[in-house]
């Protein structure tokens, strides 16, 4: 069925299916709307630890990750492949550690990271004992141009001073969040993409404020969730500056590539769900005498549906192809092409298998409402579709130039 996968990457995906037969699905809505008061809602939940444990025990584990000795040794279009089996579930990929944004975090430590930052940071995330976040969003200004982001960080003898207000950073609800990746001001006199850095704030340190967890349509996303935070005269060590000063643009780059296509894979699978859930539905339900499946509309929505992820798959695979060649950098316009074409697809599918289900698909009862208001956070969330339609003109053109 997938010759051009290795015998590694086949037996990978047979465990992952297997897996998410028997732990995932019959667990699902436990795992993505069991609710709590207060702060025990942002708790690891004894479930989800327990099929981190045993996804670790089966080398389900870290799948994404390709470097140093902890990698399984995937190439980014064999991971495709495995990480459409896992996207099937929104609540899949913390199982497996590949869940966003620590596989970028992670990604990031372990290209540009110092060898303290790695024992510290890094190790601790690979074994799954804690989560981090990225902070790069702010509300006050269009976060799609970075070079507007304001939050300073400012030499103050050994340590910097970091101080500013973010927005929309998955994760760090949790209450195992223990680091945010923090992008800010350092330079504002540098040229536009010299004038930014990176750099490890602890969440334990003094003048960091969660203002408030952040919903999507409603949705918290428990127990990492998305936060506010605020930056009040943070200080922290010169040492946690991530790779030098005037750096971030670059770090950028590096980290939101691989994790737009991580999503992309993510969510073919969504879609497939979605046709699957359709059909069961056409087939099942009695409306004026028939099924749903006689219906004429309801078929062309099945065959469009089919057509649709379809090429979101090629897309998607033609940039990941690219990415083991020639590098992610080389690889920015089909990545963009799939960040494009993958969360608009996914959406239309999701919304027309939502129709077919009737009142049923609007509520929790099904995973199609969690799933659409998540595939349309994503045409927002690395970059809003705007952005890349503007750099893939702008690449067509050069070409006449």
């Amino acid at each position: 069925m997938l010759p051009d996968l290795s015998p590694r990457a086949l037996d990978l995906r047979e465990k992952l299916i297997a897996f998410m037969a028997e732990r995932i699905y019959p667990h699902e809505a436990e795992l993505l709307y069991e609710t709590h008061d207060g702060a025990e809602r942002w708790r690891p939940r004894a479930r989800m630890e327990a099929l981190k444990r045993e996804a670790r025990r089966q080398f389900l584990w870290n799948l994404f990750y390709a470097h140093g000795p902890e990698s399984p040794g995937l190439s980014y279009y064999e991971y495709g492949h495995l990480c459409e089996v896992l996207g099937r579930s929104l609540a899949a990929p913390e199982a497996f550690n590949c869940n966003a944004p620590d596989v970028g975090n992670m990604e990031i430590l372990s290209l540009f990271g110092a060898p303290e930052q790695k024992v510290r940071w890094l190790q601790p995330l690979l074994d799954g004992e804690i989560r981090s976040c990225f902070a790069m969003t702010e509300p006050a200004v269009a976060s799609s141009d970075a070079g507007n982001i304001e939050t300073s960080i400012r030499r103050d003898g050994g340590d910097y001073m970091i101080d500013g207000r973010k927005w929309w950073i998955t994760g760090e609800m949790s209450s195992t969040c223990k680091v945010a990746i923090v992008m800010g001001k350092s330079n504002p006199s540098a040229p536009k993409h010299k004038q930014q850095s990176m750099i490890f704030v602890p969440m334990e340190v003094a003048g960091l404020t969660v203002e408030r967890p952040v919903s999507v349509y409603g949705y918290e996303h428990p127990p990492l969730g998305h936060a506010e935070l605020v930056f009040r005269g943070v200080r922290v060590l010169a040492s946690n500056m991530l790779l030098g000063e005037g750096r971030g643009f670059e770090i950028a780059q590096s980290r939101l590539g691989p994790g737009r296509i991580h999503h992309c894979m993510r969510f073919i699978r969504l879609a497939e769900r979605a046709i699957e859930a359709m059909c069961r539905r056409a087939k099942a339900r009695i409306a004026f005498g028939a099924p749903l499946a006689e219906l004429g509309a309801v078929r062309q929505a099945i065959g469009q549906s089919r057509c649709e992820t379809e090429q979101a798959r090629l897309v998607t695979l033609k940039a990941a192809a690219t990415m083991d060649r020639h590098g992610s950098k080389t690889a920015r316009n089909e990545i963009a092409v799939a960040k494009i074409v993958v969360p608009e697809t996914v959406g239309r599918i999701l919304d027309r298998a939502i129709q077919v289900h009737g009142g049923a698909g609007l509520s929790q009862d099904h995973f199609l409402a969690a799933a659409f208001a998540e595939t349309r956070f994503l045409r927002i969330g690395d970059g809003p579709d705007e952005v890349h339609r503007e750099a893939l003109a702008k690449a067509e053109l050069a070409k006449y130039a």
